[in-house]
């Protein structure tokens, strides 16, 4: 498939600086553009690239001012980024085939009903009592358990595994390995040192436009729902523990904890490996950088930083004085023999 650059702003709603008729047919890098390719710039880390690129059109930001001459084709869209990932999701839609039927050896509990337009792997487990909605995709060797609730437009990559009672919303899409439902880590300490196990009677909720990574586990609820909200993204790696709330659009990097009944807002940011404590409560629209550590609550909506979570401008003051405290520690000790040496001189007199 061709497009040119005319046909591409007008999807986009974008205007053209150059050669309105220059046509490409691939994506590419900006560092490794090749003619006939479309490539992006919304980092500008990366914009000497942009100077130098193959790349037959360039998708830029409105506001971008070049510094010199570009010989690259400009396709000008409020948000390069965005603009990318529309026309990416088309064309991966246009090239994918998408595949239909039941495939066997495969098990399907009595009473499921599987409307005509899904696809179910071989080797899948699909338990009574389930509900699936329309356009479902399950991969090979998924589990689904009893009673399972499953939308519209749902897709289960290979080796997905949903526990019983859980609770799936349109336009979910889980990763292959991804765990839904597994015991939340409860346990009650006796006075011999052993534990007692509590029971997880409560379930997992995933609301709509969801999209979770490979090997990401989401326990149940100890009671009532662990609930991730409309239009979460996680990344790969991540343990979500029971009862938690992770709010509508939060978007997490791979290898992050949330210990058990965290509570994050609306719109937040969470960098890879950063980690919570228990119990605790974050605001809407926060961003925590890689490796922060959350252990008090969080108040105020703002970025933060550290593995003593602070707020950014807080930590990097902080963080220049801590490369200096040995010589701050000497200059220290000093004073204080100074100190000392002046009071010892006065109770001399």
């Amino acid at each position: 498939m061709e497009f040119t650059a005319k046909m591409l702003a007008d999807l986009l709603h974008g205007t053209v600086d150059g050669d309105e008729n220059i046509k490409v047919s691939s994506f590419s890098k900006i560092e490794k553009g090749t003619p006939g390719s479309l490539t992006f710039l919304s980092n500008m880390k990366y914009v000497q690239y942009i100077y130098t690129t193959k790349a037959s059109i360039v998708l830029v930001n409105s506001d971008f001012k070049p510094e010199k001459p570009i010989e690259a084709t400009l396709l000008r869209v409020p948000n390069a980024y965005e603009a990318l990932a529309q026309l990416m999701q088309m064309y991966n839609a246009a090239i994918a085939s998408r595949p239909q039927g039941i495939e066997q050896p495969c098990h399907i509990a009595e009473g499921v009903e599987i409307h005509d337009d899904a696809y179910v792997g071989a080797f899948a487990y699909i338990a009574k009592g389930v509900t699936v909605g329309k356009n479902f995709l399950c991969y090979p060797q998924v589990y689904i358990g009893e009673n399972v609730t499953i939308g519209d437009n749902v897709t289960l990559y290979p080796g997905v595994k949903i526990y019983h009672g859980c609770v799936l919303g349109n336009n979910v899409t889980l990763h292959a390995g991804c765990v839904v439902g597994s015991d939340g880590f409860g346990f009650a300490p006796k006075a011999d040192g052993t534990f007692d196990k509590i029971p997880q009677i409560g379930n997992v909720v995933i609301q709509d436009d969801v999209e979770i990574g490979a090997n990401t586990t989401i326990d149940r609820s100890t009671m009532g729902s662990t609930v991730i909200e409309k239009g979460v993204k996680l990344d790969n790696l991540i343990q979500v523990a029971h009862n938690c709330v992770v709010g509508s659009n939060t978007v997490i990097a791979a290898q992050v904890g949330l210990a058990g009944s965290t509570i994050l807002g609306k719109n937040c940011f969470v960098g890879g490996q950063a980690g919570f404590a228990g119990h605790m409560t974050v605001p809407d629209n926060c961003t925590f950088a890689a490796k922060t550590g959350v252990t008090h609550k969080i108040t105020e909506p703002g970025t933060y930083v550290g593995s003593y979570v602070m707020p950014k401008t807080k930590f990097f003051k902080a963080h220049v004085l801590f490369g200096r405290l040995p010589e701050i520690y000497k200059d220290l000790e000093d004073l204080k023999k100074l100190v000392a040496e002046m009071k010892q001189n006065e109770n001399n007199k």
